[in-house]
């Protein structure tokens, strides 16, 4: 063995893992490994099952076990928020923290859920989003994350819906100042509150999927043209994705949203993009085994 080969092995491994409840079927271990092993970063990826109402105790115990970073799942975005020493301004926006950072300065909380879906529609998919009118199904936490980062690539029209018409306000109401920065028509409420005619991108934030549920919405604001979103992802299409299907629309689910939000993490702890397209084919194909 060469005295390089021997001082790579040497190098120390860094600590980092996904916090959940549950959190055994966590895809992001796998993920982080193959970007492990494309960048030559020495890390290990791990999971730890969060414990319910003493999530700040758990990440202490990583920290103090030396512990870099932590990706964050449900339920615990909101504690890693209120956790966090300093929030990027995403995170801020955002009200939610995915993705953790530990160093001399103490805990940085960052979201990369919103560039994630960006990137997967523009980069994977590809669909320009610029000049683009999107419709936003959901107001809760998953669709909070993906408000400024949408509004900050350039749509030409942002409307949130949900069943509660009230909620989607609120989010209007919070990015109000951003949409009009951006020079974005923005606007919420429920389906009858929508503009008439399809829309060229429709995300469903909502957890439906989950339950086989549809979300609401309306059925003319899909189309030929459309690109049908739903942030969830399966072996098999969800009940969103089959709908869209079978209204003309063009359908994809959240795996590469998944890869692309990894991905921004992984670039956040080491200074290093991997090539999440490779990773993305290579586990679409791992899923379908």
């Amino acid at each position: 063995m060469t005295s390089g080969a021997a001082s790579r092995d040497a190098r120390p491994v860094d600590q980092y893992a996904v916090i959940g409840n549950p959190v055994a079927h966590s895809k992001s271990p796998w993920i982080h490994a193959r970007f492990a092993e494309q960048t030559g970063e020495a890390i290990e990826y791990g999971r730890v099952l969060g414990t319910i109402g003493a999530f700040a105790d758990d990440v202490r115990a990583f920290v103090n076990a030396g512990g870099r970073g932590m990706n964050v799942t449900v339920p615990f975005k909101l504690d890693a928020h209120a956790l966090a020493d300093k929030l990027t301004p995403r995170a801020a926006a955002a009200g939610a923290v995915n993705t953790l950072a530990f160093n001399a300065d103490g805990v940085l909380g960052d979201n990369t859920d919103g560039v994630g879906l960006v990137r997967d529609i523009e980069g994977n998919l590809g669909v320009e989003l610029k000049g683009a009118r999107v419709l936003l199904l959901g107001a809760g936490g998953a669709a909070r994350g993906v408000v400024l980062p949408m509004l900050d690539c350039g749509v030409a029209a942002l409307a949130i819906v949900n069943r509660t018409a009230s909620k989607a306000q609120i989010l209007v109401d919070h990015f109000s100042d951003a949409a009009r920065a951006a020079n974005v028509r923005f606007s919420g409420g429920g389906a009858e509150s929508l503009e008439a005619g399809p829309y060229d991108v429709i995300v469903n934030a909502t957890a439906g999927s989950l339950d086989n549920a549809l979300p609401t919405c309306n059925d003319a604001s899909f189309g030929p043209g459309t690109l049908a979103y739903d942030m969830m992802y399966s072996a098999q299409p969800t009940v969103f994705m089959r709908h869209a299907e079978r209204l003309g629309a063009r359908p994809a689910d959240g795996l590469g949203m998944l890869v692309e939000q990894a991905a921004e993490s992984f670039f956040l702890w080491r200074g290093v993009r991997p090539d999440s397209a490779a990773v993305l084919r290579a586990l679409r194909l791992e899923l379908s085994k």
